[in-house]
Formats: C-alpha cells, structure tokens, sequence
C-alpha cells in the first residue's frame, strides 16, 4: 500500500500514472507497501457496530474520468474528496466488461456465469425469463436477513418485470429504470417508459442523474438509527448524450424513439466532449449531495461508501494509459476508478494497488457488516476486510472474465488474454497499455494462467447458442 499525505490534481495525474505501472502483487517490495496499509485503530469502539453501506455505480465511466484518477479536464471534486477520504483502488476491475454481467456479480457475489441472466451481454429483450431468480441470495437479501434496511436508486438491469425487480431480491425500496438506458428527461427506453416506483410505472421528466441523487439524498436524511445498505445506481455517462439542461435534446432523441427508432437512444450522430464532460461532472455533484446528507445527518463516519463503474469507458471516455474500452477485455474494457471511504475503520489518503474485482466488493461488505454468506451459494469473492481493518495481507487471488469471443485472467503482474482467436501475455506492472506481448518469452507462465482460466470457465455455465 502506498500512501499519500494529500491529493491535488497534479499529483493525482502523477499518482494515477505511477500506480499504473506499479506491481500489485509479488516481489518484496510491494509486499512491504501492502503492509503498510492503515486503519483506525480498534480502542475507538467503532468496530463493533455495523457500517451502513452506500454503493454508488456510475455507468460506462473511463478509468482516468476523474481528477483523482487523471482527468485534466472533469471536474469531480466531490469524488476527489471522497478518494482523499478513504481508499483509492489503482487496479479495481469491473466483473464484466458490459453491464448487467457485473451487475450480476455484485448482487450474487459469485462469476456472472454462474447464472442464465449473467450470460447476456447485456439482458435486452423483457420477453425472455431471465434475471436473478428471486430466490438467490444476494447482497441485499442477506443483509436485510441480519436487520438492514435496504433500497435501490436508479438502473437494474438484472431482468425485467413481472420476474425480475429489486423488490424480489431483496430490496425493501425501488425508484428506476428496469433496462439498460433510458432518455435522461423523458425516461423512454426502445421499448417505451421505464420508471418504476417499486414495480409500478410512474412518470418523473427532470434530469435523472439529478432525480434519483435527490431520492438518495433524502433516503439517508430520513434515516439515523441504520444499519441501512443503499445502492445508487447512477446511468450517468451512459448515452444518450444529454447533459442537464439538453431538453432540445431529449426532445429529438424521444421523438425518434416513439417514430421507433430502436438506435435512438444509442445517440450514433450525438455528443461530444464538452457534453460528456458535463454529465460525469452532474453525476459528482450529484453524489456530492448525498455525501453531504451523510455529513448533515452525522451518518459520515459509520458508513461505508464504495464507487466503481459497471465496466470501462465508452466513445466520449479518457482512459490513459489503459487501450481497449467497454465489451473488451483489455484494460480500458474492465478496469474501473474505485474508491472505499470508512471514516470509523479506515484513515484517509490512501492508495493500493491491490487487484481487485466487483465480486471481491460483495464479500468485503459481507465482512465489514459481519454477515454470513449463504453455504448454499459460495461466494467467488474474496473479501478485503481483513486487509482494510485488520492489517493482514491482501488475498493474492486471480481475477478471471470471459465474454462469447474473448478471455482473460489475471495474477499478480501478469495478464493472460485471448482475442481474435489468438493467446497473448501481459506484464502490466510495466505494460498496463498491453502492447508487449510476452507469451513466446514465458510459455510458462501463459500455460499456468490458461489452465488457470480453463480450470474455473469449466465449472461455469456454457454460452447458449447464438
């Protein structure tokens, strides 16, 4: 672990770059860095209460979107404040490089292959039977099986109803959008409104990014007593390119979803920077305000707050020094900002290169709030808590993604990775742009981290046919 006494933006574009090219795992001294991670020490009494746990997704976010991660030009001071808080996590990885795959894995804790729904990349047609089957444990079922409050903001994307919805998860309450993407103002997807207040249609035309930040923020101001599990689940930078205020817009992308035009919302002719810059700019103010809700309601230091995105960057993002973005398994495809704030458990300015994966997240909360996973259901998560609040050394496990055409796995420095039908090896404690590849001068270890991959693919479910 590697900390550092404060961040500015230059020295978060320099930190993010260095981190970049850092080893994560293995060799002596970055065993030395990770075991100088800190937290708060034990005699503060706050171990023995149960965190509330704020997760927040952005959606389709590049690696270097946010000043803290790299950006010279988005302004996030809101999460910049919040990675000076706590953790910010160099090499955190999506579990999936589309989104309801990782939205899969967050909710289960385990290889979005694991299930049917987790196949699809991404779930797309309400016709078909295919979500989390209600009766999985997932991350609010359980914590809401050991007394937490639990409500859902925003996207789902894991089925659609009258199968599927949050509330037959485990989620107590539910205000979104029940597919992929939806017009910022209108709220229409291809296949007509979707807003939903728990499972029923409701109609709402602000800017959603501020809509379901303001449900947030209100959730956490009525709340003091906790424990509570809240997810935001932002749709923000996804397309539509609209900005807040871009009502001209939303008005000519909801005309052409109602003449059916089903690309409408994918935005092909729209956007640009300045516009994207403006959307992951209203999603930090956003957050921003909920954050504030925790201060104003002195909820701050027992909660426990995670950011990541569902999977890398898109046309608009920023993502150096990574290559690749969203649907590949290259780096700028998977790896994603990530930042965890515990003020009771965990001192602020902190940076770790430690790799870590969306299903490791689920069974760090798991741990943080001391509850048992179901036996029925292993997780494939490994959890940080005791790397976080204990002092111990991080898990050294590989991370593993598949999607229909492409595979990869990671370990320590090395990076297996099979595209267009052809293996590759990459050391990405020097190489994190993948452009070296080192198969031919360690056949060892490519075969070691294929057979790897080939061992844990084998025990999960096939792609159906196309």
């Amino acid at each position: 672990m590697v900390q550092v006494s404060g961040i500015s933006r230059r020295g978060a574009v320099a930190a993010a770059a260095a981190a970049a090219a850092a080893p994560a795992l293995g060799g002596a001294s970055a065993q030395a860095r990770e075991r100088a991670f800190t937290s708060v020490p034990d005699g503060r009494g706050d171990r023995r209460d149960r965190p509330n746990v704020l997760v927040i997704l952005g959606d389709d976010l590049g690696w270097a979107d946010l000043g803290c991660f790299g950006s010279t030009h988005i302004r996030t001071p809101s999460l910049d404040r919040l990675a000076s808080g706590g953790v910010r996590f160099t090499d955190g990885y999506s579990a999936a490089a589309v989104c309801s795959p990782t939205r899969f894995g967050l909710y289960t804790g385990r290889y979005p292959g694991r299930l049917r729904g987790g196949l699809e990349e991404p779930i797309g047609t309400p016709a078909e039977q295919i979500g989390i089957p209600p009766e999985h444990p997932t991350l609010a079922s359980l914590l809401k099986g050991a007394g937490y409050e639990t409500a859902m903001f925003g996207k789902w994307h894991c089925g659609f109803l009258p199968w599927f919805s949050p509330l037959k998860s485990g989620w107590d309450t539910f205000f979104g959008n029940m597919s992929g993407a939806v017009d910022y103002y209108s709220k229409l997807s291809s296949r007509g409104l979707d807003l939903y207040e728990g499972e029923v249609p409701t109609e709402s035309l602000g800017y959603y990014t501020e809509t379901i930040a303001d449900r947030a923020a209100a959730f956490v101001r009525d709340r003091h007593d906790g424990p509570w599990l809240l997810n935001l689940n932002f749709t923000a930078p996804h397309w539509p390119w609209e900005a807040p205020g871009d009502r001209a817009v939303s008005k000519e992308i909801t005309a052409r979803i109602e003449a059916g035009d089903r690309r409408a919302l994918r935005h092909d002719d729209g956007g640009s920077l300045d516009t994207y810059r403006r959307m992951v700019e209203a999603l930090d103010t956003g957050i921003g305000r909920v954050l504030k809700a925790l201060r104003d309601t002195g909820q701050e230091r027992g909660t426990l707050v995670l950011f990541a995105s569902d999977n890398g960057g898109e046309r608009w993002s920023y993502t150096w020094p990574l290559t690749g973005a969203k649907a590949s398994l290259n780096e700028g495809g998977i790896r994603v900002p990530t930042i965890l704030r515990w003020p009771a458990r965990i001192r602020p300015r902190q940076v770790s290169g430690v790799p870590v994966s969306t299903q490791d997240w689920t069974a760090t909360i798991f741990g943080a709030a001391r509850v048992e996973p179901a036996a029925s259901h292993p997780l494939d998560g490994r959890s940080l808590a005791p790397y976080l609040l204990d002092g111990a050394r991080p898990p050294g496990h590989d991370l593993f993604w598949r999607t229909r055409s492409s595979r990869a796995l990671r370990r320590g420095r090395w990076k297996y990775l099979r595209a267009s039908g052809s293996d590759a090896l990459y050391d990405l404690r020097s190489d994190p742009r993948e452009q070296a590849n080192l198969a031919a001068r360690n056949p060892g270890v490519l075969k070691d981290l294929a057979a790897r991959w080939e061992e844990i693919d084998a025990d999960l479910l096939p792609y159906p046919s196309p």
